[in-house]
C-alpha cells in the first residue's frame, strides 16, 4: 500500500493551508495554542466559516452538503487545521448524528435535521452513558414508552459534553426489556427544550463546566424522532462509535501537542543545558515520537481501508483509540515533566480570555496541570480501554 500523498493531495495541501492562513480568525487561533477557554461563540463562528467554505462536513458526500473529500484530503484537513491551532469540530451533530442519519434516516429526517446541523440551527449533544451504564452501554435503563403518535422518555443520562449549549439530544433508549439487552434498545432524537428535559452541571478538578447530567421526566417525544427501526437502536450505536472512536486518535492535535513539548523542552534548562538534551527525556521523547509516527502511518491505513465514506472497522477504530489517547496522555505528562514546578499551580481564571494576572513561570505554563488531568478521561470516554481491547481481541479470535 503506498501512504504517500500525491502531487494532487499536496497541492490540496496547500489549498487548506492557505485558506487557514487567511479565515482562521487569530484571537481564536492565539486561544488554541495557548489552550485558553472557547467560548460557545468561538467554536459557533469557526463553524460558520467553515460550512461558508463547504467544508465543515468534510466527510459527507456532496449530495447532502459535503466536499465529497477522498479520506486523504479529510486526513490532510484534520492534521493542517490542528498544527494551525484551529478550534476542533464540535463532533456530536456534524460527526456522529450525521453519518447515521445519512446511512439509517428516513427521508424525511435527513431532509430536516442535515441542513440544520450545518447552518448551526440545532447544536446537538449525545446521551449515551448513564450511572451504571458507561462502558457496559447495553446496560442503559431509560426507558421510553410508546404512547400514541409519542414516546414517554424516563431517566437519565451522564457526561452528557457540552450538553448546556445544546437545543436537541441523540439517546438511546430502551423500549423493550425482552431477549438480549442490546436488543431492546432504540436510537431517538429528543428536542431539549421539551418539559421534563433538566440539565444539571458536573464541574471538574479544574473547575470547568463541561459536562452535564440530563434528566428526563415524562418527556414526550413525536414517534418521527425515531430514527431507523424500533430495538434496533444497538446496530446505529455501534455505527456511530466507529467514527467516533478513530477521532478520538487526535492525529493532528497529538501533532500539534508534540511540537509545543518540543519547543519546551528545547526552552527549558536541566543543569545548564537544554531539557532535550537530557538522555533520559531524549529518550522519552524519542520513543513518543516512534510512537506517534506509527499512529499517523497506522491511522492512513485505516482511512484508506474504509474508503471514501466509509467507517473504519469497529477492531481497527478501537485501536487507534487506544494508541492515540495513550500517546496524548504521555505528551501532557512530559509537558508537566518538562516544567517542573511550575506545572503544579493552577489558576483557574488564567484560562480565561483577558487575564491579566502575574503568571507563574513561562506564559504556557498555565494550563499545563489542567491539560494533564482533564486528559486521564481519554482512555476511559468512547468506551474505555480496557473494553477497546476486548473488541480488538474478539475480532481477530473471530469470538
Amino acid at each position: 500500500m503506498d501512504l504517500r500523498f500525491s502531487p494532487e493531495e499536496e497541492a490540496f495541501r496547500e489549498e487548506v493551508r492557505t485558506f487557514l492562513k487567511e479565515k482562521l480568525p487569530k484571537r481564536i487561533a492565539d486561544k488554541v495554542r495557548t489552550n485558553k477557554r472557547l467560548t460557545k461563540q468561538d467554536m459557533v463562528d469557526w463553524h460558520a466559516i467553515l460550512n461558508e467554505r463547504g467544508w465543515y462536513a468534510n466527510h459527507w458526500p456532496k449530495e447532502y452538503g459535503g466536499p465529497g473529500w477522498s479520506v486523504a484530503q479529510a486526513a490532510i484537513f484534520d492534521v493542517e487545521s490542528a498544527l494551525a491551532h484551529a478550534p476542533r469540530v464540535v463532533p456530536f451533530g456534524v460527526s456522529m448524528l450525521g453519518p447515521v442519519l445519512i446511512k439509517y434516516g428516513s427521508q424525511a429526517q435527513k431532509d430536516h435535521w442535515l441542513p440544520r446541523i450545518l447552518d448551526g440551527t440545532d447544536w446537538w449533544c449525545q446521551g449515551y452513558s448513564e450511572p451504571g451504564a458507561g462502558s457496559d452501554l447495553a446496560s442503559l435503563k431509560t426507558a421510553a414508552v410508546r404512547d400514541g403518535d409519542h414516546y414517554v422518555v424516563n431517566g437519565q443520562k451522564t457526561w452528557t459534553t457540552l450538553g448546556q449549549y445544546a437545543d436537541m439530544i441523540f439517546c438511546l433508549v430502551r423500549t423493550s426489556t425482552e431477549g438480549k439487552k442490546q436488543e431492546g434498545i432504540s436510537f431517538l432524537l429528543i428536542d431539549m427544550r421539551t418539559p421534563g428535559v433538566e440539565v444539571r452541571p458536573i464541574i471538574l478538578l479544574d473547575g470547568e463546566h463541561e459536562v452535564n447530567e440530563v434528566f428526563f421526566t415524562d418527556v414526550r417525544v413525536p414517534v418521527e424522532n425515531l430514527v431507523g427501526e424500533e430495538n434496533k437502536g444497538w446496530t446505529y450505536a455501534k455505527y456511530l462509535l466507529t467514527y467516533e472512536r478513530a477521532g478520538l486518535a487526535g492525529v493532528g492535535g497529538s501533532m500539534a501537542a508534540f511540537d509545543h513539548l518540543k519547543e519546551i523542552a528545547r526552552s527549558q534548562r536541566k543543569g545548564g543545558k537544554p531539557l532535550a538534551d537530557d538522555p533520559l527525556f531524549a529518550a522519552r521523547l524519542a520513543r513518543l515520537e516512534i510512537d506517534l509516527e506509527n499512529m499517523k502511518t497506522t491511522n492512513l491505513r485505516v482511512l484508506a481501508g474504509s474508503g471514501s465514506g466509509g467507517s473504519a472497522p469497529l477492531e481497527m477504530s478501537a485501536m487507534l483509540k487506544i494508541r492515540g489517547t495513550e500517546i496524548r496522555q504521555e505528551i501532557t505528562s512530559l509537558t508537566r515533566r518538562a516544567l517542573g514546578p511550575y506545572a503544579q499551580p493552577f489558576v483557574s481564571e488564567a484560562l480565561d480570555e483577558g487575564f491579566n494576572g502575574e503568571p507563574i513561570g513561562p506564559d504556557y505554563a498555565a494550563p499545563v496541570a489542567a491539560d494533564y488531568f482533564n486528559n486521564r478521561k481519554l482512555s476511559i470516554f468512547g468506551g474505555s480501554n480496557e473494553v477497546q481491547r476486548e473488541i480488538i481481541t474478539k475480532a481477530l479470535l473471530e469470538l
